[in-house]
């Protein structure tokens, strides 16, 4: 006999999940070696003050460094901190932080900056706050 139509279609269905899951594996095989080790790692736990610290370096390159205080006004955490590491192709990366009751404040020459302010007003933003003004004028008069 004739297998079905629907009996056609599912293995079909199932050899196309098969061949997706096998293009899909990872083309690496991951071996103990490719363990990144941890060549530093010190940790002071929090103590009744709050303070604490640790710092991390990794065989790859990878420095995560942080410190801080419960000083804050109501007794939050008030903490400063860096990490580091190697791009790809060799670039470092950098970032150092400070958080307390002014919030998270990140420095690197990695992030995006605001233009500065006051940059130029276009002419043409200038003409529309003109119009918008003489109109809010005339609306003022006629009332």
């Amino acid at each position: 006999t004739r297998p079905s139509l629907s009996t056609v279609t599912m293995k079909y269905a199932v050899f196309l999940t098969l061949l997706a899951l096998a293009a899909a594996r990872p083309q690496q095989e991951y071996s103990r070696d490719d363990i990144i080790p941890i060549l530093r790692s010190d940790f002071i736990s929090p103590n009744e003050n709050g303070q604490y610290s640790f710092d991390t370096e990794t065989g790859n390159g990878i420095l995560r460094s942080e410190s801080g205080i419960g000083s804050g006004p109501t007794g939050a955490v008030e903490s400063q901190g860096s990490f580091s590491w190697n791009h790809p192709d060799g670039s470092p990366f950098e970032l150092k932080f400070v958080a307390n009751a002014n919030g998270y404040q990140p420095e690197s020459a990695y992030l995006p900056v605001a233009p500065a302010f006051p940059h130029p007003i276009p002419q043409f933003v200038l003409d529309q706050i003109a119009f918008a003004a003489e109109e809010d004028k005339s609306r003022t008069f006629s009332q």
